[in-house]
């Protein structure tokens, strides 16, 4: 009886499958509305700058800036030492800079150096 119970319970599984997979082949019939490519981003002036490595209290934001008129588009930092570990690495609220934030294990500070990509702003 237990072996009909499961048989049955398998059956209805695959029949189901089944059903999900001819519904799945059907073709679609609504259109879908296009949506417009975003405008093309300036990229000009393109720079890559180094806040160079400088030992900081743990846990201490270490903040790069792109110079005037332009604006961060990627970044990163380093955590440098015996035991660090990069805490974060985002861009600023306002776009225009990198920060970077680490701590070292058994030690009050850490090595954190700070990179940007910066474009011109448009």
């Amino acid at each position: 009886m237990r072996l009909n119970k499961l048989t049955s319970i398998a059956l209805a599984a695959l029949v189901g499958c089944a059903g999900l997979t001819a519904v799945a082949a059907m073709p679609a019939t609504a259109s879908v509305p296009a949506v417009p490519a975003p405008a093309a981003a300036d990229f000009s002036g393109y720079q890559l700058i180094k806040l160079p490595n400088a030992n900081v209290p743990n846990f201490t934001r270490r903040v790069l800036r792109c110079p005037a008129g332009k604006r961060v588009v990627g970044g990163g930092a380093e955590a440098q030492g015996n035991g660090a570990i990069l805490v974060g690495s985002f861009p600023t609220d306002d776009g225009t800079g990198w920060i970077g934030i680490g701590r070292q294990i058994g030690y009050n500070d850490v090595g954190i150096s700070v990179y940007a990509v910066c474009a011109n702003a448009s």
